[in-house]
């Protein structure tokens, strides 16, 4: 750590941070920037005037942190991703900075409250699921570990969409989180960088080699827009710069004095449509078009920054991968590879060989996943339309790639096919994570199976190429959120109990693992779980208007919506149950409440189905009166505010996926972390966690991945897990046979014929061993102290799933960075 003199002789003094100086602030801000009297002031009109006032405070430690970072000519880690599921930052930002209480004081002395404030906060629409969600919380983390990291991204103006659920369908609605402003975020107009597509090339030759120059097309303004990132419990605050896409020119006179209004605005319209959603629906090639525009765009515009600010700082371009490491999370912003090599060869006319050794020594590549068709890819010929020069680039790139491939396998001509980043058997497809894979000089996994799967399966041959490169980083969650914040009566009980130091380093939870033995500690676990499911239970109430028991045991599955991650198992389990309550063979269950949350993609129609099903089920289930032991929950337009809510509450957390599926999973940390028991196979972070918490503390069930292979190689015939298995005949006849859509019988035939022809996600082959795990979780949950005491542990036992672990073997394996905050 390092000291920066915070008040030079032109700065001003610091906003103190006391409550009568947030009062003033406070008030100022009401009044001065919102514009209301304090008499007539809404919710809505607080909440902007406390942000406003809580802003001044983030902006300076901004300023200040990077001075700190030019005066100490750091390197600088820039995280380049499509998503950030931040959430809502007033809270977050009050803790971080350490004044929660002294703003809740002002508060109340204003004659408002806090609680009743922070609601009308809007969740940011900047991500869907759990690859936006680790992105927040490597960002959270890095600036808590003052480490000078920054995030790049997108600003959509409206997020993926706001999800509704009529008639049991889930219904898309424009999310339009930006209606009442956004009081966090700093416009920088005077940041801005062209972007171009379509076009053409003009090649000419200097000194022998072949230049070209990019011709024409459409050219897009990106406008920097800045959140700054404070750490917890220091004054370090990095930043996220997100790009909004502007026109280059807004408004057509001569159109207009026409008479011809539309098209007056419409290059305008056409612009600003690149940053307008979340993930456009890719079923269309309009939609694939605007995506692979979105991709682009926003890595354009952010390569084009982090090169002028090294330059602007002094450095030579030989000097990029000493001072830059920028981090490509998943294949979505891998064409950055491409675009930094076209400013090095063709704007700063660099060599091809060093444009390329400083390329890959700039970039490191996160993979997300193991499942081939979820690896993107782009037509040749699209990408030579769009983006002509980077099409001419990447044939480069493969070219030499692929000659060393010879030299290293000479007369291997499968390996060379395997390998080359365009894919001549699928109608010649351009291979983004090879691309990445390629341009990186590090590659990692998110968890041990995965990187072991990758360097087997998906990545074998490149891994038989560059053993070295290959590094595993398994994911973790930050507990300042997702504990400290979403669960501040748990919080308060382990700080009472071995200090407050945990934030900073989860390890410190493993000396809880004594106070399992003391009947005060247990006693107080149990009071904390139990309001929290109270509060859960008063939400639906309020919300969705079904009553629910916390005596119940909460069985959650919270994640995107995805065959993969296996709902429709645990939509089996719920049918086989209440078919046991129907034929009075219930005794033993005890009283459950299933709870269900998730987005599918608009264009997803088997997700889509799976949650009308659910819902379908939810609707018998809950309905029949010689039911008492079930209720089917599926809460809708789930986000980051509403896992707060509903992890915290959770006993039992559903990781169902099947194995060699699931990368890691952040939602099995978070669940664990807060004492929720998991049942789930051995995939992803599941070894580790099971690993970590003991075999005695989780329920693991069926097939491993190697299982689950060789199945797949021996011929899987899910008819025969049909046939075999009497109640899971008859949970699949229910469904298939309009039990449960009596209006509709046929609604899921097609969904069931699949299960029994296909079932690629093997749902029928796990199906009796998961019945039997929640066969035990029944017998454990009706020995109250037992399953206390194996809760308790499971908190004690995540440390190790600290976003701070994961980022700081970032830092040291892949970024060479060091921490550099200031105090």
């Amino acid at each position: 750590m390092k000291t920066l003199e915070m008040v030079h002789e032109q700065d001003p003094q610091p906003l103190p941070c006391d409550k009568d100086a947030l009062k003033e602030s406070i008030r100022d801000a009401l009044i001065h920037a919102v514009g209301k009297d304090p008499r007539s002031a809404t919710h809505r009109d607080w909440l902007h005037a406390v942000s406003y006032a809580v802003r001044e405070r983030i902006i300076e430690r901004r300023m200040y942190t990077k001075r700190l970072f030019d005066q100490e000519q750091v390197k600088r880690v820039y995280y380049l991703s499509m998503e950030y599921l931040i959430g809502r930052m007033l809270v977050n930002s009050l803790m971080n900075l350490g004044f929660y209480e002294p703003c809740c004081e002002a508060l109340e002395e204003l004659g408002t409250n806090l609680h009743e404030i922070v609601e009308m906060e809007s969740d940011a629409a900047l991500g869907n699921g759990g690859l936006g969600r680790l992105a927040a919380c490597i960002l959270d983390s890095m600036a808590s570990q003052c480490l000078p990291g920054y995030g790049y991204g997108i600003r959509y103006e409206f997020g993926m969409f706001h999800q509704g659920i009529e008639h049991g369908e889930q219904v898309e609605h424009p999310d339009n989180w930006l209606r009442y402003g956004n009081p966090w975020e700093f416009p920088r107009p005077e940041k801005i960088y062209p972007v171009r597509f379509y076009g053409y090339l003009v090649e000419h030759r200097e000194r022998g080699e072949p230049r070209y120059h990019w011709e024409d097309g459409e050219e897009v303004i990106a406008m920097a827009y800045d959140f700054p990132t404070p750490g917890y419990g220091n004054k370090n605050v990095n930043n996220l710069r997100l790009w909004a896409a502007k026109a280059t020119r807004d408004f057509d006179l001569d159109y207009f004095n026409e008479g011809d209004y539309i098209r007056a605005v419409q290059e305008k319209i056409e612009s600003e449509t690149i940053s307008m959603v979340l993930y456009p629906n890719d079923a269309t090639a309009i939609g694939r078009e605007l995506r692979l525009k979105q991709e682009y765009f926003f890595v354009s515009a952010s390569i084009q920054d982090i090169v002028f600010r090294h330059l602007d700082l002094g450095h030579g371009l030989d000097k990029l991968p000493e001072m830059v490491a920028i981090q490509l999370n998943d294949t979505h912003p891998a064409i950055a590879v491409a675009e930094l090599m076209r400013l090095l060869v063709d704007t700063h006319e660099l060599p091809w060989r060093q444009a390329w050794a400083i390329t890959q020594g700039v970039f490191s590549y996160t993979n997300h996943t193991l499942m081939p068709e979820a690896l993107e890819t782009w037509p040749v010929a699209l990408m030579e339309r769009v983006l002509p020069r980077h099409m001419q680039i990447i044939y480069d790139i493969n070219f030499h790639f692929l000659n060393e491939v010879r030299h290293n396998f000479p007369g291997d001509n499968d390996i060379v096919r395997r390998l080359s980043i365009i894919d001549e058997s699928q109608g010649r497809q351009v291979r983004m994570a090879h691309l990445a894979v390629v341009g990186s000089h590090m590659v990692n996994g998110v968890a041990a199976l995965h990187t072991d799967l990758l360097k087997k399966h998906l990545f074998n041959d490149f891994y038989r190429l560059w053993p070295s490169r290959f590094v595993s980083i398994t994911n973790g969650i930050t507990p300042r959120l997702w504990l400290n914040q979403a669960n501040p009566d748990l919080a308060a009980l382990i700080t009472r109990h071995i200090g407050d130091d945990w934030t900073m380093d989860l390890s410190q939870l493993q000396r809880l693992e004594p106070q399992v033995n003391d009947a005060q500690f247990r006693e107080g676990f149990a009071q904390v779980k139990r309001r929290n499911k109270e509060h859960l239970a008063a939400l639906v109430k309020q919300h969705m208007g079904i009553t629910i028991s916390p005596d119940a045991l909460f069985d959650v599955q919270i994640k995107r919506i995805h065959e993969y991650k296996r709902q429709l198992l645990n939509v089996l389990h719920v049918i086989t149950c209440y078919n046991r309550v129907r034929d009075g063979r219930a005794k033993e269950q005890v009283p459950r409440v299933t709870l269900f949350a998730g987005k599918a993609a608009p264009s997803y129609v088997r997700a889509k189905q799976i949650i009308r099903l659910i819902n379908d089920v939810a609707d018998v289930v809950n309905h029949d009166p010689a039911n008492d032991k079930q209720q089917v929950i599926f809460i809708p337009n789930y986000d980051v505010s509403t896992a707060a809510v509903i992890i915290p509450a959770a006993d039992l957390s559903e990781q169902i996926s099947t194995a060699g599926t699931e990368a890691s999973g952040t939602g099995n940390m978070k669940l664990a972390l807060n004492g929720a028991l998991t049942i789930g196979t051995l995939d992803g972070a599941n070894i580790e966690i099971r690993e970590a918490v003991g075999e005695d503390n989780i329920f693991i069930f069926g097939m491993n991945a190697d299982a689950v292979a060789q199945l797949k190689r021996d011929g899987y015939r899910p008819w025969d897990f049909y046939a075999a298995n009497e109640e899971l005949r008859r949970a699949l006849d229910m469904i298939r046979d309009g039990f449960f859509s009596p209006q509709e019988p046929g609604r899921y035939h097609d969904l069931i014929h699949h299960l029994l022809t296909e079932d690629q996600y093997m749902v029928l082959a796990d199906y009796e061993d998961y019945v039997r795990a929640h066969e035990a979780v029944d017998a454990l949950y009706r020995n109250q102290e037992a399953w206390l005491r194996k809760a308790m542990l499971n908190t004690a036992r995540m440390g190790y799933f600290s976003i701070d672990r994961t980022v700081m073997q970032y830092a040291r394996e892949v970024w060479g960075i060091s921490p550099e905050g200031w105090v």
